[in-house]
C-alpha cells in the first residue's frame, strides 16, 4: 500500500495523489481569524469566502505565481491537506511536489520547507511541465524533442525536454489570474463597473475567448458602480473579453517562442514534427490552442486530462522513480538542506 504523497502546489488550487488516486482537489486558500492569526477554513470554505468575510476574517493565497508567498499560512493549509490525504495512517509520507520551472534556490528550498514541516518525511521537487509531460504519457526519455506548454492561473511554464530531462524552460508570470484581472480592468475602463475576482473568472469561463468568435455570444455582469457605488449590471460579449485580454493571450505566446528560439534546431524540428502540447486550467480558454497555433505556425494538441496532468505525473513518479533518472531529481529532508 502506498503512503507515499504527491502534491500538484498551484497557485489556484491544491491537488494530491496517493498512488495513482486523487485524494484531494482543493483551492489553495485559507481563512484565518485575525484577532489571533489561526486558521479557520480551507479549501472551497475559504476560496467562496474571498470578497465576503466579515471583518474578522481575513482570506489568504499563500501560493502566489506558484512559490510560497505567505509561510506560515501555506505550512497551515499543507499540513490540513497532508494530514486529509493520509486518513489514518501515522507513517510520516515521502512527497514529490510539483514547482514552476526556473524558480530560485531559495523558493525551491521554502517549497521543501514547508511540506516536510506539515508533514513531509522527505521531499522531491519536480517541474511542473516534466510531472505534466509524464501525466499525458509522452514518452521523452529518447533523444528527441519535446515542448510542454502548462498555463496555470500563476505561471505559464514552457519546457523543452529530451532523454528525460530539460533542455530548454522558462516560467513567465502570465497565466489565467492575470486574464481575470484583465477583464476587471476592461470593466473598469468602458463601463465603470467594479467586480471582483469570482466575477470575472465567470466571465473567462462562460464567454471569454482568445480569438474573435463569428458567432457572438454575451453574459451579464454584476458589480458596483464605479461612480455612485450603486449595484450596476452591464452585458459584455465575447468579443469584448478576447480585446480586454488579447495583450495578456499574446504575451503568453511570445513566451513559448521565447523558448522555441533558444532551443537547438534539431530538437526544434522534432517539435516542429510532433506539435506543441497544450496543459493547465488556462489551456481550456476557447481558442487558445488555435490562437497559439497560428502564431507558432504549428499545431498544437491539449491534454485530455489538462485538469489532473500534472498530479498524475506526479504518481507515474511515486510508482516509477526511474522515470526521473536522467534529471537532478532526490528526495531531501531539511537537514539535508542545512548540510549543503
Amino acid at each position: 500500500m502506498f503512503t507515499d504523497l504527491g502534491v500538484d502546489l498551484g497557485t489556484r488550487k491544491t491537488v494530491i495523489v496517493r498512488g495513482k488516486k486523487i485524494v484531494l482537489n482543493q483551492p489553495s486558500v485559507v481563512l484565518m481569524e485575525e484577532y489571533d492569526d489561526s486558521p479557520y477554513k480551507y479549501g472551497k470554505e475559504a476560496f467562496e469566502a474571498i470578497g465576503r468575510a466579515p471583518g474578522r476574517y481575513r482570506p489568504v493565497c499563500p501560493i502566489e505565481r506558484g512559490v510560497i508567498s505567505d509561510y506560515a499560512v501555506a505550512e497551515h493549509m499543507l499540513r490540513h491537506y497532508i494530514q486529509y490525504a493520509c486518513g489514518k495512517r501515522m507513517t510520516k509520507p515521502r512527497v514529490v511536489v510539483s514547482m514552476p520551472s526556473n524558480i530560485t534556490w531559495v523558493q525551491q528550498r521554502s517549497i521543501i520547507d514547508a511540506v516536510q514541516n506539515a508533514g513531509g518525511r522527505s521531499v522531491c521537487t519536480i517541474e511542473a511541465p516534466v510531472a505534466a509531460a509524464l501525466g499525458m504519457g509522452i514518452d521523452f526519455k529518447r533523444p528527441h524533442g519535446t515542448i510542454v506548454v502548462d498555463i496555470g492561473a500563476g505561471t505559464t511554464d514552457v519546457a523543452v525536454i529530451s532523454m528525460g530531462g530539460l533542455s530548454k524552460c522558462e516560467s513567465v508570470q502570465v497565466a489565467g489570474a492575470d486574464i481575470d484581472a484583465a477583464i476587471m480592468d476592461y470593466m473598469k475602463r468602458e463601463y465603470g463597473l467594479l467586480i471582483g475576482e469570482h466575477t470575472a473568472e465567470f466571465i473567462k469561463c462562460q464567454v471569454g475567448t482568445a480569438i474573435p468568435r463569428q458567432v457572438e455570444i454575451a453574459i451579464q455582469a454584476k458589480g458596483v458602480n464605479a461612480a455612485t457605488g450603486l449595484p450596476k449590471i452591464v452585458e459584455i460579449t465575447a468579443n469584448e473579453v478576447c480585446e480586454a485580454i488579447s495583450d495578456v493571450v499574446y504575451r503568453i505566446c511570445g513566451a513559448v517562442r521565447d523558448v522555441l528560439d533558444k532551443t537547438p534546431p534539431e530538437l526544434v524540428g522534432d517539435i516542429a514534427e510532433d506539435g506543441i502540447y497544450l496543459t493547465g486550467g488556462t489551456s481550456q480558454l476557447t481558442g487558445m490552442a488555435d490562437c497559439l497555433s497560428n502564431y507558432i505556425g504549428i499545431k498544437v494538441t491539449t491534454a485530455d486530462n489538462w485538469e489532473y496532468c500534472v498530479a498524475k505525473g506526479i504518481g507515474n513518479v511515486l510508482h516509477h522513480f526511474d522515470l526521473l533518472a536522467n534529471g537532478d531529481y532526490e528526495f531531501q529532508t531539511l537537514q539535508d538542506l542545512i548540510v549543503g
